[in-house]
């Protein structure tokens, strides 16, 4: 059965669909066959970059590891029931395709509430939660005292996963793992990052999730979009050797899929 990863928040520009390239792409240079499916159905991030890869594979004639793409589509039914009995069905019949191929399952949700994102959190073994390091999206997990800095209790987000775990124990599914992500964390012991990173230890403690520290701030994450590629696949790509900044990268995320502790994942980069 294929293990569901799920990248998840309901806010934009957080580093969700980064993360899911690079977790997918991490996960293909080790092997394991992957399929993806892209819930943010207006800007298909993690999806085009798929495309992109394929694009530049056939353009190349390079051989690079490709996921298996499983597209979903909004429902256009007339009633709301309808229209969520329609997108349940869509993404039942596209986790149980992927499954029969793929040993992981790399889900990208947008930076919003909807029914198809509802599902994907409840289907998750691994929910990856990425926000940056800052006040303003300490509020995607928490609602915080403007004085004290002090957590008053989840945020709405918070209790969408907690009603999403809920479902799984009384399905009798193993607990899923939260881990949330710390991304382009400064490296000066500012008083901001002191305070996201008080408030962030003290929810972790009451709502049951893992901090893990994602990317800094590095152009190489970003670059590469638009060929499909990651900085895993330069030397395949046959883009020279690396820059120290691209060694520093690729231990950043080296680092971080080590620590999602996914079962049974050895890696190869």
């Amino acid at each position: 059965m294929a293990h569901i990863i799920v990248l998840g928040n309901e806010k934009g520009g957080t580093g969700k669909s980064t993360t899911a390239m690079h977790v997918t792409t991490a996960l293909l240079h080790s092997g394991y066959p992957v399929g993806i499916i892209d819930l943010d159905l207006r800007q298909e991030s993690l999806m085009n970059h798929a495309r992109n890869r394929d694009a530049f594979v056939s353009r190349k004639d390079v051989s690079l590891p490709l996921p298996v793409k499983a597209e979903l589509a909004i429902s256009s039914a007339d009633s709301l029931s309808d229209a969520q009995a329609e997108e349940e069905s869509r993404f039942a019949d596209a986790l149980d395709r992927l499954d029969k191929s793929c040993r992981f399952i790399v889900i990208d949700c947008p930076g919003a509430h909807t029914r198809y994102a509802q599902m994907a959190h409840s289907a998750a073994d691994t929910l990856i939660t990425p926000l940056n390091d800052s006040m303003v999206d300490l509020g995607l997990l928490a609602k915080v005292d403007a004085e004290s800095g002090k957590v008053l209790g989840p945020s709405i987000y918070a209790e969408m996963v907690w009603s999403a775990r809920s479902l799984r124990a009384t399905a009798g599914l193993i607990p899923v793992d939260w881990v949330v992500l710390r991304n382009r964390m400064s490296t000066l012991n500012a008083r901001n990052k002191r305070r996201v990173g008080s408030a962030l230890d003290d929810l972790s403690k009451r709502i049951g999730f893992r901090l893990i520290p994602g990317f800094s701030e590095r152009v190489v994450f970003r670059e590469l979009y638009l060929q499909g590629l990651t900085l895993l696949d330069l030397k395949a790509a046959g883009q020279g050797p690396l820059t120290m900044s691209q060694i520093a990268a690729r231990q950043e995320l080296r680092e971080l899929m080590r620590a999602l502790r996914l079962p049974d994942v050895t890696l190869n980069f």
